[in-house]
């Protein structure tokens, strides 16, 4: 009776638990932490997304069991979305289905499709769920690069050609969280060749699909033709809309996929509540206005933080899609490992991220700064981060520094 059971047994320790703790214990004794370890925006909805969900609350026929697999308008709304966006049809009845929130779809997806002992190809870094979904599942996860390039796809052959048993599925993110990697078209159609020759299912994470910052929005895997062949793709309301509370996402492709993923959740849920769903097709179908503003918000944001950095003597990669900062560790800290550096960041700067090594082996070295505080707090948090590298002994020539300039650095 005392031992582990076998499914969390499979779990490793959750490595951001070790920051929470430290983040919490710093808010308890009264310290102002910014928190930019968190992917949660800090916006509101749109104003007729929330006075719809308030109006459809008034109707008493709302607040039942709702459809496990989404009410048809919404389906019609993201199907919509799809052809509107991507120039993608799809059918809402046989190719749509609501989930709660993207990470649920893709837990309970892994579940659906998955016998112990299946291999599963999975970046490294990336979200904790695109592997631990499968782990829970039974399944044996393989690394790969997390790049969409060229290593990514020889990865892909070397992993048809030794494993065995042969992979049955591949996980893509890009727009990537963590890395904010983005890929274009022809990645795409590289994968989709290669899954349709080997009999690779893709399941592909499109969160991030309106936060990007260059001329070229992210495609959908599902332009590719022949896609829907063998992928599944996976969208959500929370960053497009800041809806991340509400949690609510969706699985567009591939008929037989949608249909294991409908069985196994007819099994698990009612499906969202009822009104927020209806206030999601207002989301989908109403102005879009809104999206656009949180883009330029999530860039100046970027560029805010970035210039911060760069003036602290912190040189990090400017991303060009997420509302994320993958930030290689300074060297001086680097044999610390990025759990440590992340605590050591927040006791003597006041400043909270999310450690690498959380999104894999690979994230060891690198640390993922949020762009969920606005301009004013990133400036405080760049100017304290500034003080931290100058009292470790790093700093940049005034002359190369771009940095925003305001009060003087908080003190740790």
């Amino acid at each position: 009776m005392t031992e582990e059971f076998h499914r969390i047994r499979r779990l490793p320790p959750y490595v951001f638990a070790e920051v929470n703790k430290a983040k919490a214990a710093a808010r308890a004794a009264g310290e102002d932490i910014i928190d930019l370890g968190m992917g949660n925006p800090d916006s509101k909805p749109p104003e007729h997304v929330t006075q719809k969900l308030v109006e459809t609350l008034n109707n008493p026929r709302v607040h039942g069991y709702s459809v496990s697999r989404g009410i048809p308008g919404l389906r019609r709304a993201q199907a919509a979305y799809y052809e509107r966006r991507f120039g993608v049809k799809v059918d809402p009845e046989t190719e749509v289905i609501v989930t709660l929130g993207s990470k649920e779809g893709l837990a309970n997806l892994a579940s659906a499709i998955t016998s112990p002992g299946d291999t599963i190809l999975v970046p490294n870094p990336s979200y904790p769920i695109h592997q631990f979904g499968f782990m829970i599942a039974g399944a044996s996860v393989r690394s790969i690069p997390a790049t969409p390039d060229e290593d990514m796809l020889r990865a892909l052959y070397r992993a048809v050609k030794h494993s065995v048993p042969k992979p049955t599925a591949l996980i893509v993110n890009f727009p990537s969280n963590p890395t904010a990697f983005l890929a274009d078209i022809d990645f795409y159609k590289e994968l989709v060749t290669f899954a349709r020759r080997e009999g690779v299912w893709i399941l592909s994470d499109l969160a991030y699909s309106e936060i990007y910052f260059g001329d070229t929005p992210p495609p959908s895997i599902l332009s590719v033709p022949g896609a829907k062949d063998v992928a599944v793709e996976f969208t959500s309301l929370s960053k497009t809309y800041s809806m991340a509370g509400w949690r609510m996402g969706f699985a567009v492709g591939n008929p037989r996929l949608i249909q294991a993923l409908t069985r196994i959740k007819s099994y698990l849920d009612y499906g969202a509540f009822t009104p927020i769903q209806v206030a999601s097709v207002a989301a989908l179908n109403g102005p879009q206005d809104y999206v656009n503003d949180m883009r330029n918000l999530y860039r100046d944001r970027r560029d805010v933080l970035l210039r911060g950095l760069h003036a602290a003597g912190w040189d990090v990669p400017t991303p060009e899609g997420s509302m994320f900062a993958w930030a290689p560790i300074p060297e001086k800290f680097t044999e610390m490992g990025s759990v440590e550096f992340s605590k050591l960041l927040m006791k003597e700067a006041g400043v909270a991220v999310a450690p690498g090594l959380g999104f894999g082996e690979y994230g060891e070295g690198f640390v993922r700064i949020g762009l969920v505080e606005n301009t004013q707090r990133l400036r405080q948090a760049t100017r304290s981060i500034k003080g931290f590298m100058s009292r470790h002994g790093i700093s940049r020539p005034a002359d190369m520094s771009s940095a925003d300039t305001g009060s003087k650095v908080v003190s740790s």
